[in-house]
């Protein structure tokens, strides 16, 4: 069996960081998708392509994949630009603004 180890990015929808402390064990798909031809909808018969491992390090999951025979792949996650710094509504309308007024 292969798999990657990978930490999840944030979504893009929040801006919140819930799930993404985590590293995660996850299997390549063994079998190709296939197409109902009644519904349309994709099925597939390889059932590990639905287990998600959750691990709190990455020596954690690379001890999982090696004691149960898994060939893993690690990806490192990307580092995230720091924020310039948090600001407050109220700051838009400072006398000390540096931008231009737009009202």
């Amino acid at each position: 069996m292969r798999a990657r180890i990978y930490k999840p990015a944030k979504t893009a929808m929040s801006s919140g960081t819930a799930k993404t402390k985590e590293w995660v064990l996850e299997f390549a798909p063994e079998a190709p998708r296939e197409v109902d031809p009644l519904m349309g909808w994709t099925s597939s018969s390889d059932m590990n392509s639905q287990v998600k491992l959750r691990f709190d390090t990455l020596e954690a999951a690379q001890d999982y994949a090696k004691a149960h025979g898994i060939e893993a792949v690690v990806l490192k996650p990307k580092a995230r630009k720091p924020n310039i710094r948090p600001r407050g509504y109220g700051e838009n309308f400072a006398t000390d603004r540096k931008g231009a007024w737009t009202h």
